[in-house]
């Protein structure tokens, strides 16, 4: 079986990439990545190395799409997956509508045309804002936790947001880009005859991440908490109480597969593929474990909101349990501890990467 994997020199691409050869060693693997970001270049060093077969092009550029051969299986792990983008003065709207959006059209024409099966890779950031900051939730210690004395909210069940919560704007440009790159990529799929898979994802972590303060957070804190860089709970309070749940994407790699062998399968084509509840954490419990590990560092508290900051994110993945079997293998102690000991190997990380 043929793969392809789109922003293959990211960090869930070459994850991913490295995880299929070592699960799936009779699937050939290929991608394509512009290599804009900081540090991509090392991750095709190494996949090179993994004989995976990398070609530098542009999704939002429909000619570098034109002479790949056919595969199988695409999986579109490329985006710009800040929820602060489009609005923080590193990327323009457009930029990231051409980025997210533009980009996923490219590719599912070449899926019409080649008639090759798309897995495409969500995020939790397409519900709504104003359904997330509404949760019922108490302080509990160093976290914010739903309160079970209250109602639970369409959508939510005591292990999380399931796939039915609301996703009314505004969710961000950013998540807005991936709803409309979902819909677009269910209703190709069903006009032209070709088999698409979503999964919304958590906060993907690990490590070799590009972490930065918008995205692969728990990266970016363990790898500031080492250097000694400030850093600073922002919103809520001031307490760092915020909450999400992990995912090394490694672990989507037996979903993946269970998704490409099964294409026809009567499970319901969008599912959460988080860490849920046991591998969730706040930011003031990941200064904790930090200074455990490292030792004390300050973290100045800033209770200044922030746009599309919301303080709990735990997906309930419970329909992937059901339909494909599938649960996260890497405990979330496991994860934290490949990120710290990348850290103390590579102190220069977060200059690589542009963080």
């Amino acid at each position: 079986m043929k793969v392809f994997i789109t922003g293959i020199c990211g960090f869930a691409g070459a994850a991913l990439s490295q995880a299929f050869c070592g699960h799936s060693p009779g699937l050939e693997i290929s991608g394509m990545d512009n290599l804009s970001r900081p540090g991509s270049e090392t991750n095709r060093a190494l996949l090179q190395k993994s004989r995976v077969r990398v070609l530098h092009g542009d999704l939002r550029s429909a000619s570098d799409l034109e002479t790949l051969p056919p595969v199988d299986w695409v999986i579109d792990a490329a985006a710009n997956p800040s929820v602060q983008a489009g609005i923080d003065g590193k990327a323009s709207s457009r930029q990231l509508v051409e980025h997210n959006l533009l980009g996923t059209i490219n590719l599912l024409e070449y899926c019409r045309r080649t008639a090759a099966g798309l897995i495409l890779l969500s995020t939790s950031r397409v519900y709504s804002i104003a359904a997330l900051t509404s949760l019922p939730l108490r302080r509990e210690g160093l976290r914010f936790e739903l309160d079970d004395a209250k109602p639970l909210a369409p959508g939510v069940s005591a292990r999380g947001l399931r796939e039915d919560f609301s996703t009314e704007p505004p969710i961000s440009l950013y998540g807005s880009t991936k709803l409309a790159s979902e819909q677009l990529a269910l209703e190709y799929g069903a006009t032209f005859s070709f088999p698409v898979w979503i999964n919304r994802c958590g906060v993907l972590a690990g490590p070799g991440q590009f972490g930065t303060a918008e995205q692969g957070i728990f990266s970016y804190w363990l790898h500031a908490w080492r250097a000694r860089l400030p850093l600073r709970y922002l919103g809520f309070e001031g307490l760092g109480g915020q909450v999400r749940d992990m995912l090394h994407p490694a672990d989507l790699v037996p979903l993946l597969v269970r998704q490409m062998q099964n294409p026809d399968a009567s499970a319901p084509r969008i599912t959460h593929a988080g860490g849920g509840p046991e591998n969730a954490m706040s930011l003031a419990e990941l200064s904790a474990w930090c200074a455990e590990r490292f030792g004390s560092h300050t973290v100045e508290p800033d209770g200044r909101p922030r746009r599309f900051d919301i303080p709990w994110m735990v997906m309930d993945s419970s329909r992937a349990e059901k339909f494909w079997d599938w649960k996260p293998r890497r405990p979330m102690q496991s994860v934290l501890t490949e990120i710290a000991e990348h850290a103390e190997k590579n102190p220069r990380w977060l200059e690589l990467s542009g963080a």
